[in-house]
């Protein structure tokens, strides 16, 4: 049985599949669709391309007219969720894609629709090339949806303008000004729904990437509020965080104090094979008369392919010490090998962090 992710469209999905479009679609033949599905390009797609293939084959039998297309989508949805025949609606990411495909020419239509479907399958994605085009128009529809009743659709208010969202085009005039969806997040940050928070967090993240200051004026801003903004601006200055910004880490109360010690530093592992873990182990001692939240962090140098190294931060913990606690931290840095990452053997260097501030550090060869 495969386990990849893109057979999730599998033969038995397009046969309950098709049963709904038969419903719905005068003189909708199966096999034909069946046919223009599994044709012979389907195997070699990858997930993303499988999508949009569906979407394009789903064009071929709906009708030509997108306001009418949009309305058979809706009826497809209302029979899927009576009946549904899968365990999330994941799979229908092809709907969205639908409505970004053919109806970017059919502004009203498509807002209609992406307000509907997102409340099935989000449309974080199908959004984007709207905003793009419709620039000012479309970002004052983002800030409606911020009010929206549906959780769903105050998400996608911020989910689908991220400047930076993952695998989604950028929005390169919000990456070098995003006051424009300030206030559409000020709606936000107090959302009920977790699920919108955790956007709004994201969101600021990336705000913090390309315009560090706005960010930091947000989160003071908003902090205090309550203790879930609390948790959204530290969830949302991560990476500020990991920079060690120094009024980041005032706003959450992370001193640097001589009287946070850190001893018995050792690499316990100083020679690692690419495909196995370096292990290292420290301890941390306050010797302040007070608790103090402390922030343990560390970064590994790694070592590139010209020479240079490149740091990455990774979070170990964060929590009060009360005055004279003292902890061990034993810790393991898999180095399996990964698509994300390549790895070049050499020495690298690995560094311990305390409330954004390095201390102790020390080398390991990485071997082939």
């Amino acid at each position: 049985m495969s386990t990849l992710l893109k057979d999730i469209y599998s033969p038995s999905f397009f046969d309950k599949f098709s049963d709904i479009l038969k419903d719905v679609l005068q003189d909708f033949d199966k096999k034909k669709f069946t046919q223009a599905i599994f044709d012979k390009t389907w195997e070699k797609k990858e997930l993303k391309d499988r999508m949009r293939h569906i979407a394009f084959v789903l064009h071929q039998f709906m009708p030509k007219d997108f306001e009418k297309a949009t309305k058979c989508i809706e009826q497809f949805i209302l029979k899927i969720q009576k009946k549904p025949f899968t365990k999330s609606s994941f799979e229908f990411t092809f709907f969205p894609d639908y409505i970004e495909k053919y109806g970017i020419e059919n502004y009203d239509a498509s807002i209609t629709s992406i307000e509907f479907v997102t409340q099935f399958v989000s449309c974080e994605f199908a959004v984007r090339p709207f905003i793009i085009k419709y620039g000012d128009k479309m970002i004052a529809q983002m800030h409606s949806w911020s009010l929206h009743p549906d959780f769903r659709v105050r998400r996608l208010a911020s989910e689908g303008i991220r400047p930076r969202l993952p695998w989604g085009i950028a929005l390169k005039e919000l990456k070098k000004d995003p006051t424009p969806v300030l206030p559409l997040l000020e709606n936000l940050k107090n959302d009920p729904a977790e699920w919108v928070r955790l956007s709004v967090a994201n969101h600021l993240n990336d705000i913090a990437k390309d315009n560090p200051d706005i960010a930091i004026e947000i989160a003071k801003k908003w902090k205090g509020i309550s203790k879930e903004t609390d948790a959204l601006i530290k969830h949302g200055c991560r990476t500020l965080l990991k920079q060690g910004n120094l009024e980041i880490l005032n706003i959450f109360g992370l001193k640097n104090s001589s009287k946070i010690e850190t001893s018995e530093f050792t690499i316990i592992s100083p020679e690692v094979p690419i495909g196995k873990s370096l292990r290292f182990r420290f301890a941390i001692h306050n010797k302040e008369p007070k608790p103090q939240i402390i922030r343990l962090e560390y970064a590994i140098y790694y070592l590139r392919q010209n020479g240079s190294y490149a740091r990455k931060v990774f979070k170990i913990s964060e929590k009060k010490f009360e005055p004279n606690d003292f902890a061990y931290i034993d810790r393991n840095q898999s180095f399996r090998i990964i698509t994300t990452r390549k790895f070049y053997p050499g020495l690298q260097k690995l560094t311990l962090i305390v409330n954004g501030h390095e201390r102790q550090s020390g080398d390991f060869e990485l071997l082939p």
